[in-house]
């Protein structure tokens, strides 16, 4: 056991920026005189917050067993000066604070971060800015690249995410910030709230980027900012941890949720360090951490309709303990040499461990859609089998933007309150005529996938463009149906994110749905299915098929969309399956 000390506290100590703004950040430090090691925390969400956890670790904690610990408003949010620009900031920034920690009386130069979510973004734009003294960091339910999985997945915006977390948790507390007489101020709060609380007009309104709440130009204008840029332009490629991969020297330990909206981030950090990392360590330094958690939970054994158990909690505070120790002060508590990834399987309910992501012990395995062109519906004619498909009939389906397939469940963020995250039956979702069923025969053994999914679909519409939408799920002998994954891709995008490539009317074209990725053992008796569809909101907008910027559009008009499954154009989904002797 660590000896504890007292902890001694100092508020709003002012940090200065190289262009002279002064952030201000609360310092937890031992009583005792000395040079510690640093763990700093850098947030958008109010670092004075008494019941905040700063990322699942609470400060004390660490500042008892001998560390500095460093929690600091980021730019332009509560007591920092500036003007908040999301994560354009965040690598200058990060870089002068993490030297800053680096260079005070009390610090021995060593320093690490941690934090879920925006301040696990804020971890890897500083390691992606390359803090000399930056040691280690334990980024938790984050993103790779702000654009395509932040931001937008799969060239479609995350409306339910941006446009509730943008309303409830950034725009709120800066408004007061802005000068704004109290006629504005009671007016701009009363929209805002509507979006966080009463947010159904909101995620309906059309077009996307005009939503009331946010027209005034110093009301969260990086809302509207991204919605200019839906394309991968040079606006998101400065934040792009995927391509500051080669020059990050950090070792990391990456924490996500199967349910977490940010998993193929996760992932995606993960699998790119361990193989692109600047040097050996870190590459070697890295950790992956997978659940079955949703965003901002305190990884609990529930999420959705199913219980999980007792073998999904996890006591993260021992992890982030045992992590920084070693890293941070040397200690040789085994932590590198413990398998360097843990994957919670779903179905067993059980951890497994494997030293790579993806899986070397998982096989990519293809099954097919097969169809006689009925396969709306889980009661259609719908199959998927391992057997390739010869001559057979498209399926057709008609999209209405004004009547979308809803969101039920999945990796989401806890807002809109009324569509939550995690795992729920799917049935509702399976009697539209607009959604194809592709369901396997009854499993005659337990089949086990641990990996990335990916579904490879041919398709066609009517519209110039359109969204195909892919759904992994597990079904119980007496019908339900588990969500385990789910993805989207806009048509337009068929040729890259870089540049907008409408459909020829009719004419097929070959699209890769990315799901991240899961682990579940389908068992015995159960079924395996993909679901196709076109729309999945209020999770993501709607494709209003004009073929025109998807945020100025408010004319929504009617397609016929089609999915192909023959010799020639074989649509399928990727499962990584591991046999096991």
């Amino acid at each position: 056991m660590p000896t504890l000390m007292d902890v001694r506290v100092e508020r709003n100590v002012a940090v200065p920026m190289r262009d002279g703004t002064v952030l201000r950040a609360d310092v937890f430090r031992p009583a005792p005189e000395g040079d510690y090691p640093v763990l700093l925390c850098r947030t958008p969400y109010n670092k004075s917050l008494a019941n905040l956890s700063y990322g699942w670790l609470q400060p004390i904690r660490p500042a008892s067993e001998g560390y500095a610990v460093v929690i600091q408003d980021v730019r332009g949010r509560f007591e920092s000066e500036g003007t908040f620009r999301p994560f354009h900031q965040e690598l200058d920034d990060g870089f002068d604070t993490v030297e800053w920690c680096a260079r005070q009386p009390w610090s021995n130069g060593r320093v690490g971060m941690y934090g879920l979510s925006y301040l696990g973004a804020t971890q890897w734009l500083a390691a992606a800015a390359q803090s000399p003294n930056l040691q280690a960091i334990f980024p938790g339910l984050t993103g790779s690249d702000f654009y395509d999985g932040w931001t937008y997945q799969g060239g479609a915006f995350e409306l339910g995410f941006n446009l509730t977390w943008t309303a409830l948790l950034l725009a709120m507390p800066e408004v007061s910030r802005q000068p704004f007489s109290a006629e504005q101020l009671q007016g701009i709060m009363g929209g805002l709230a509507g979006v966080a609380f009463d947010h159904w007009p909101a995620l309906r309104h059309l077009p996307v980027r005009d939503v009331p709440a946010f027209a005034h130009d110093m009301v969260a204008p990086y809302y509207k900012e991204w919605l200019d840029h839906p394309v991968r332009d040079a606006y998101w490629e400065p934040i792009t941890i995927e391509s500051a991969h080669p020059k990050i020297h950090t070792p990391a330990y990456s924490l996500g949720g199967w349910f977490d909206l940010f998993i193929r981030g996760t992932v995606r950090n993960f699998a790119g360090m361990r193989e692109n990392g600047a040097t050996e360590l870190a590459r070697n330094g890295q950790k992956l951490i997978v659940g079955p958690w949703y965003h901002g939970t305190q990884l609990t054994g529930s999420a959705g309709q199913t219980v999980f158990g007792q073998a999904a909690m996890v006591l993260l505070e021992d992890l982030q303990m045992r992590f920084f120790d070693h890293w941070l002060k040397d200690v040789p508590n085994g932590i590198d040499s413990e398998p360097a990834v843990q994957l919670f399987t779903m179905g067993t309910n059980t951890w497994s461990t494997f030293d790579s992501w993806p899986p070397k012990e998982a096989r990519a395995t293809p099954w097919y859609f097969h169809s006689n062109g009925a396969a709306a519906t889980a009661r259609g004619d719908g199959v998927l089998s391992q057997e390739a498909p010869k001559a057979e009939r498209p399926d057709t389906f008609v999209y209405d933007p004004l009547n979308p397939c809803p969101t039920v469940g999945g990796p989401l963020f806890p807002y809109p309150l009324d569509v939550p995250p995690g795992q729920y039956d799917q049935s509702a979702v399976e009697a539209r005529p607009d959604v194809l069923c592709y369901t396997s025969a009854p499993l005659d053994r337990d089949l086990e996938v641990a990996g990335p999914v990916e579904v490879r679909l041919w398709a066609a519409s009517s519209a110039p463009d359109t969204d195909f939408t892919a759904k992994l799920v597990d079904v119980a002998p007496d019908g339900t149906a588990l969500n385990l994954a789910d993805g989207i891709m806009r048509a337009r995008y068929h040729r890259g994110f870089d540049a907008v490539n409408l459909l020829a009317a009719g004419g097929p074209v070959e699209l890769t749905i990315d799901l991240a990725g899961t682990a579940n053992v389908f068992k015995a008796g159960h079924r395996v299915r993909v679901e196709v569809s076109s729309s999945n909101f209020p999770r993501f907008d709607r494709n209003l098929n004009t073929g025109r910027p998807v945020a100025t559009d408010a004319e929504a008009r009617v397609a016929t969309n089609t999915v192909f499954h023959d010799t020639g154009r074989p649509s399928h989904i990727v499962l990584p399956v591991i046999e096991r002797a």
